[in-house]
């Protein structure tokens, strides 16, 4: 029987290295997320629904992060005055 392929200086693992910055994980997504990013990649002539994935937690990220100093500024703002008056009159 003849071999298709000398496979003797394979190596195990991914194929290809995640570039630097990139880290190659495993996750699960529910189906209907998963076709949503697929469907929507498709929808803008093709690329990468991975990418997509990655902006749209990038989105939330940063959200998340404004919604954090946009609530300090407040509490800094309502407070500081309190807290300055209340040293004043000691």
């Amino acid at each position: 029987m003849k071999r298709d392929g000398d496979c003797s200086t394979g190596k195990r693992g991914a194929p290809i290295k995640a570039p630097p910055g990139k880290t190659r994980i495993t996750i699960r997504i529910d189906d209907d997320i998963l076709g949503w990013f697929r469907n929507a990649a498709h929808d803008q002539g093709g690329g990468s629904y991975q990418t997509l994935i990655n902006m749209a937690l990038r989105d939330h990220v940063e959200a998340r992060q404004e919604h954090l100093e946009q609530t300090l500024r407040r509490v800094i703002r309502e407070e500081l005055p309190q807290g300055l008056g209340k040293t004043a009159g000691r």
